[in-house]
């Protein structure tokens, strides 16, 4: 399938592959993207559309995309969001604070950016997320006259997640209650025991240990342990290694929840004619339909033109980051000098994503080096073969793109 625009460069129903060639072949159309094909028509056309409906499944991982008409859906995806922004930030603020006490004494500023988290604030991690999911409606718009957008948004309740049987007045007495804070919390639950060696090193000095790192685990306490002051040194010294694994984390529950009107809302200031729809709603129509438990698959109920015919494939993206900052790297050489730990932004023509050929097949840069030998991998992270590829066996496709896509096919049901 191939997605046309016209001449003004508005979207336009897709057409097949061989219109598409002779298009090109008498020069009437140009290719405007690869993946997905996309050609832009060199003379004016009527602009004759159908309805079509794009199903949105939102997610804290993977974002779920379908468009389909009554007869046939026209595109459909999977989209891998981010997951390393909590990370790089806390990385960025731990560097900050050092390069301020090293070169220079600052007065503490308690109260500085205040203001930005009166107004509907959102942590960056969060609103990144929900910035994603409004460049895949965007971008999907872009080629295809969508008509009307149908989002899942799913709510947990994370008290009735660890607690089936929680009724009424249950919910304002959670498991921390007439506790004075969380370590208090953490050392009763363990029975004020060490959790590595039981008592076994007669230490009576008790730590409260992050399985996690704070940095990305936080203090929650299903990610806090009681060791004692012994074995917690040990295990700081690389003596011991802990068997235990923090506990079950709401993250991703908690990010839908917040997420979920603010993505709707920011979708009908944009777009005209967008709907809710609900999880079970959902399960439901793909249970009765026999479908498999996709997320692409979940975005086709959810669009609910189960009469049109599945794609015999599905594009497959992960979301990258747009710029590598210096100070969220802290590799230093002997003298104090900072270590670049990387190769140059372009080697040999290449660079880091970019889309090749190797052997008739795409593939992408994963690693390059000066030498000019590359690490070329597929999106599952399967390497080509196990060293290096030279460049000179290698084909540029397209340039970086902050998505990088994979088409992948798909079993098809009997019955679709």
């Amino acid at each position: 399938m191939v997605y046309v625009l016209n001449i003004q460069g508005n979207p336009l129903m897709p057409c097949k592959e061989a219109k598409a060639r002779r298009l090109l072949k008498n020069s009437l159309a140009k290719i405007i993207k690869r993946t997905p094909f996309t050609i832009q028509l060199l003379f004016e056309c009527e602009n004759k559309t159908q309805d079509i409906t794009l199903g949105i499944d939102a997610g804290s991982k993977t974002i779920g995309v379908s468009a389909s008409t009554e007869k046939q859906e026209l595109y459909s995806a999977e989209v891998v969001l981010r997951d390393d922004i909590v990370d790089l930030i806390s990385t960025k603020r731990q560097n900050r604070r050092t390069r301020r006490n090293r070169l220079r004494y600052r007065k503490p500023r308690f109260n500085n950016r205040i203001k930005f988290k009166k107004d509907r604030w959102l942590a960056p991690s969060i609103l990144q997320k929900i910035e994603t999911h409004l460049n895949v409606v965007k971008k999907i718009h872009k080629i295809l006259p969508i008509s009307k957008i149908i989002v899942e948004t799913a709510s947990f309740d994370i008290q009735k997640i660890k607690n089936p049987n929680i009724t009424g007045v249950e919910y304002q007495q959670g498991e921390q209650l007439e506790f004075w804070n969380v370590r208090e919390y953490v050392l009763h639950r363990d029975g004020h025991t060490c959790q590595h060696c039981k008592g076994k090193s007669k230490d009576k000095i008790l730590n409260v240990h992050h399985i996690e790192s704070r940095k990305t685990g936080g203090d929650s306490p299903s990610n806090l342990i009681t060791l004692c002051e012994t074995c917690h040194k040990k295990y700081h010294n690389g003596e011991i290694k802990l068997k235990v694994k923090r506990g079950q984390s709401f993250r991703d529950s908690a990010f839908m929840g917040i997420m979920r009107w603010a993505f709707y809302e920011k979708l009908k200031e944009t777009y005209q004619n967008v709907k809710m729809t609900f999880g079970y709603i959902t399960k439901n129509t793909r249970i009765s339909n026999n479908l498999p438990k996709e997320h692409c698959i979940d975005a086709y109920c959810i669009a609910g033109n189960l009469k049109a015919k599945l794609m015999n494939s599905y594009f497959y993206q992960i979301k990258k980051r747009c710029q590598n900052r210096q100070i969220h790297k802290a590799n230093f050489l002997k003298g104090g000098r900072k270590k670049l730990n990387q190769a140059p932004y372009i080697v040999k023509g290449f660079r880091l994503f970019d889309k090749v050929s190797y052997q008739g097949n795409p593939y992408y840069i994963f690693g390059r080096r000066s030498s000019g030998t590359f690490d070329v991998r597929d999106l599952s992270g399967n390497k080509v073969n196990k060293g290096s590829i030279n460049c000179k066996y290698l084909k540029l496709l397209e340039t970086r793109k902050y998505y990088l896509t994979e088409k992948r096919e798909r079993a098809i049901p009997p019955n679709y």
